[in-house]
């Protein structure tokens, strides 16, 4: 039997995935080896399936780089949940005659090449090309995952159209972002869009979330912005911030359903919802009128077209999988690194403490996450610094400088250190002298 090359997509969906398809296609075939989809993930090969599987040619994906979403579809099905998923998913691929296999996901479906390609003991070299908008795998800082830049992008306009909502109509839009593991997407979102603050997991610290905490945070800005006239405002909170919420405060959590890598189904938590009704509580008590809108921004996301970045980023990425393997390469993850490939061996992906895959967080004190801290309207640390913020603050909330202070200096404990830039490394002469 002539051997193939498989290629199938795991997760949820990113901007980009049929480019990488397309890519890997043309460059396999253009060898001589011949390609085909393998549909839906892992859901059907796992279970023992050959029947859900497409060849795929240049005349079929010549163009299919343009549009969103996969061709060959996706699932969220985990073959490492046995050892027995894991033997039919080998079965059926060398039954296939598949030998070669290029895995497009996030950090769960690299975990699941990983084992596959384990399992198969040198039957099956498996290469993972990294996809998802939550920006979240183990890269460099500089290295975006495909389909990032444009998620953002399709964000930043609704997002925009939506401060402008705010501020013809006097009201605040509490807007939920995807980001299950890690804020990247939703401060992406909201300092480009130059939105009115964004919570993300990170600045907690890993320290348990109170749903309180979160209020406060929103009604201080709240109070803020009205102790400077402006009754308007959009803020960004990622939803992996109710994975480190306390269940008390989030009614039902401990019986959401879970997905097949065992993940809580963030969609079924109405987090805007259960924020917006908190605050709302919260703002009354004070004597605070504020009209207040929640909004999930996640969906519309995902299938976008991809733009330009991420269609060149995609292509590349396609080419050097298929090329990659093609060549004889085995077990890494794709990756372009300042314009050069770089693979990453797999067993350098494994976080040694928990056995999966690392996850990139937001670096909260990087001068990126500084900036975007400047640039929000929240209460700060110098402002309880000055007597006369807080008697103005205090008065929109109708209390007592020291009822405020009591009510909200705490929020500032978790504050980064104000950014400091590095002086020139050269000398002070030389650094301050005027130009000719």
């Amino acid at each position: 039997m002539e051997k193939k090359l498989g290629i199938l997509v795991g997760g949820g969906p990113a901007p980009g995935i049929n480019s990488v398809i397309g890519a890997a296609t043309i460059r396999a075939v253009l060898e001589g080896v011949p390609v085909v989809g393998i549909r839906d993930g892992f859901e059907h090969i796992m279970n023992g399936r050959t029947d859900q599987i497409e060849p795929l040619t240049i005349d079929k994906v010549s163009r299919v780089h343009f549009r969103g979403g996969s061709i060959i579809g996706i699932s969220r099905a985990n073959p490492t949940k046995s050892p027995e998923l894991l033997d039919r998913c080998v079965q059926v691929l060398d039954a296939l005659g598949i030998d070669r296999l290029i895995t497009i996901g996030g950090d769960d479906t690299a975990y699941s090449a990983m084992r596959l390609a384990e399992h198969a003991g040198g039957r099956l070299r498996v290469v993972h090309v990294p996809k998802t908008i939550d920006n979240d795998l183990d890269l460099p800082p500089h290295v975006d995952t495909f389909g990032f830049q444009t998620a953002r992008h399709v964000g930043v306009e609704l997002v925009k159209n939506l401060m402008v909502d705010a501020y013809t109509t006097s009201r605040w839009y509490i807007v939920v972002t995807m980001g299950r593991k890690a804020g990247h997407l939703a401060l992406g979102i909201g300092k480009a869009a130059g939105a009115t603050l964004t919570l993300i997991l990170e600045e907690f610290l890993g320290r348990r979330v109170r749903l309180r905490h979160i209020v406060d945070i929103l009604a201080g800005a709240i109070i803020k912005r009205l102790a400077d006239g402006r009754r308007d405002g959009v803020a960004i909170i990622a939803e992996g911030v109710v994975l480190d919420m306390d269940p008390q405060d989030i009614e039902g959590l401990e019986h959401v359903e879970r997905d097949e890598h065992g993940h809580v189904r963030l969609s079924e938590i109405d987090l805007g919802d259960t924020v917006k009704r908190a605050l709302a509580q919260r703002l009354a008590e004070l004597g605070v009128k504020v009209t207040l809108t929640a909004k999930n921004i996640g969906y519309e996301l995902r299938c976008a077209d991809p733009i330009p970045y991420d269609l060149e980023y995609t292509r590349d990425l396609g080419y050097c999988a298929a090329k990659f393997l093609i060549e004889g390469g085995d077990r890494v993850m794709v990756s372009l690194q300042g314009g050069q490939f770089v693979p990453i061996p797999f067993d350098q992906l494994l976080d040694p403490h928990t056995g999966r895959t690392r996850v990139r967080l937001v670096d909260v004190y990087s001068t990126r996450y500084a900036i975007a801290r400047r640039y929000m309207i929240r209460l700060r640390r110098d402002d309880f610094e000055r007597e006369e913020e807080i008697a103005r603050f205090a008065r929109t909330a109708h209390l007592t400088p020291e009822e405020f202070r009591r009510q909200f200096e705490y929020l500032v404990e978790l504050e980064p250190p104000p950014l400091v830039l590095p002086r020139p490394t050269w000398g002070s002469e030389s650094a301050t002298a005027a130009p000719h």
